[in-house]
């Protein structure tokens, strides 16, 4: 530990000891549940009285996190996002994480209020509803009225909360130094996961981004009447508090129950054919989308037109990517497994030794499943869930932007469903890949391809002279240095060293004994003739012994005693 971290651990040492004290609360019960006893494995319930033991491992992460706070609910959003890392079950368990926070007393939200906007909150407002619509864990939600007329929501920030979040994101990088050294969590990236969760967390807690979102999303669909978007008021929000237009519609899946009837199956139809064509126009037309669709962020206003609020998570999507989706799914239908094994590779991180068999297996299973299904009723959610299940087997993990991309495609799915159940999203997308693989072959395409290779190549032809001079001047003066990097040879070193150690003593011991070095025991005959026994030569031999046990002990355990055991 570094010395400069102690003021910071001691200044967490209370937050330490309730994430610790919930962590190891919620983890008992991986013991309790191999326990008979019931009566023991009773003792730790959850707050409805249910034993922790009788919830499965992934509920009872979900449960830890739920019960530690916003940061860690943050974490497990994140998390489930990672499919390809946590597996596609506890990734679908973490999706179900809700922030129920309190929401902060009338005379917190007033102080914030009027802070941010630095003046009284009547001299803007000509109504403002204290009690909040929704309250999640970085911020809470309030009706009002502006005294210019039009009926908004603000969003604004809990108190303290960006306090709070600092100092869990300081622990979490503590912990995450720890976890990369345990087997079972490094493969997860622990550190790499609390990055992307610290950027994640300071977008969210600086809402003038999700202002900017709001003004980019309008701007490019400025033209669809069907779709809502809620018009930000800049001259009022700051990074603390976003004021934006307030959208009246009824959420989806409330919508889905109260419209159950075939007269409303036009209506209903519609709308998921609205729904899937803006959401298929972000990804493959404009590469940025609305990436959180779940129920209560699509709105119907009418019967329509439908609304999208909640714009702090977007993500972003490149030409080279979609042309890997596309590629992804030709393979798929064409039943190419060589094809879609490479894609694989090519779109996800490979692990050093990848068992490239075992993966074209899976994937050989994948493609017998899915590449024969109609694409009426190609299931793309279970599809999705199943590649990210092959990934985290064989520990290919995605780029940031492709998980998220396939959480929000597995997500929109879901939130059609609930419109029209035999809705396929897949059989919509097929005229946009038509389009786009022929954007992909057009002149232009191709001109711009062209382009970006010439600049790439003359860089390239510009720098390699020099570089090339670089080093034969290095070789030259004797300068060039060659550095290897070897994996599970400091064992092998270590016992070689060690041996020839033993040996020494060992021969040196022998030379002392024989030569009766004083200082000597038993100097006159004794029992069985032993005579002036030199006390070096004994310590020695006793040394030598001990060690020669602990490094015999030491090759036995790593397997390799003898030739059969290698073999």
């Amino acid at each position: 530990m570094k010395i400069s971290s102690i003021p910071q651990l001691y200044r967490n040492l209370r937050r330490w000891q309730e994430i610790l004290a919930v962590l190891r609360r919620y983890g008992l019960a991986d013991w309790l549940s191999q326990l008979k006893y019931d009566f023991i494995r009773d003792w730790i319930k959850d707050e409805a009285g249910v034993p922790l033991a009788s919830y499965s491992r992934e509920t009872r992460i979900r449960m830890a996190l739920t019960e530690l706070g916003p940061t860690f609910i943050k974490l497990g959003q994140v998390l489930s996002l990672r499919p390809d890392l946590v597996g596609p079950t506890l990734a679908a368990e973490l999706s179900r994480l809700q922030s129920k926070v309190p929401a902060d007393p009338p005379d917190t939200v007033r102080q914030t209020v009027e802070t941010e906007l630095g003046q009284p909150l009547e001299e803007v407002f000509a109504e403002f509803d204290f009690e909040a619509i929704a309250s999640a864990s970085i911020g809470q939600v309030h009706r009002a009225r502006l005294k210019s007329g039009p009926e908004v929501v603000v969003k604004v920030q809990h108190a303290g909360i960006q306090r709070k979040v600092r100092e869990d994101l300081e622990i979490l990088a503590g912990l995450a130094v720890l976890a990369e050294h345990i087997p079972d969590f490094a493969v997860w990236k622990p550190r790499v996961l609390v990055e992307q969760l610290a950027r994640s967390l300071r977008r969210e807690l600086n809402f003038s981004r999700e202002m900017i979102n709001l003004q980019l999303f309008r701007r490019q669909f400025k033209d669809r009447g069907d779709l809502v978007i809620p018009e930000p008021f800049p001259e009022y929000s700051t990074a603390r508090m976003l004021i934006m237009e307030y959208v009246p519609g009824q959420p989806v899946d409330e919508f889905a129950r109260e419209h159950r009837g075939q007269i409303d199956r036009p209506v209903r139809e519609h709308l998921v054919r609205l729904a899937a064509e803006v959401y298929v126009d972000m990804v493959f037309v404009h590469g940025v989308y609305h990436a959180d669709p779940h129920p209560g962020n699509v709105v119907v206003v009418d019967p329509q037109r439908l609304g999208l609020l909640d714009f702090g998570m977007v993500g972003r999507i490149d030409d080279r990517l979609r042309e890997n989706i596309e590629e992804m799914l030709i393979a798929v239908g064409s039943q190419d497994v060589q094809l879609l094994t490479i894609l694989i590779k090519r779109v996800g991180n490979v692990p050093p030794r990848l068992d490239e068999a075992a993966l074209a297996i899976d994937v050989a299973d994948f493609v017998a499943i899915y590449g024969s299904q109609p694409l009426e009723s190609f299931d793309l959610a279970g599809a999705l869930y199943d590649m990210t299940d092959i990934m985290h087997r064989h520990q290919i993990s995605l780029p940031p932007q492709t998980s998220l991309l396939i959480k929000m495609l597995i997500t929109l799915e879901g939130t059609l469903h609930l419109l029209s159940p035999k809705f396929s999203l897949l059989e919509f997308m097929q005229p946009f890949f038509r389009k786009m693989w022929w954007r992909r072959i057009s002149p232009r395409r191709q001109t711009k391809r062209l382009r970006r290779l010439y600049l790439e190549l003359d860089a390239l032809v510009e720098r390699l002279p020099g570089q090339i001079s670089s080093i034969l001047q290095l070789v030259q003066e004797g300068r060039l240095d060659v550095h290897l990097a070897h994996k599970g040879l400091s064992p092998s070193v270590n016992r070689i060293v060690l041996g020839i150690l033993v040996s020494s003593i060992f021969l040196g011991s022998s030379l002392l004994l024989a030569f009766k070095v004083p200082p000597v025991l038993f100097p006159q005959p004794t029992w069985l003739g032993l005579e002036r026994l030199s006390v070096f030569g004994l310590i020695g031999y006793a040394i030598s012994i001990l060690a020669g046990l602990r490094l015999i002990r030491a090759i036995y355990r790593s397997g390799h005693l003898d030739r059969s055991d290698i073999d």
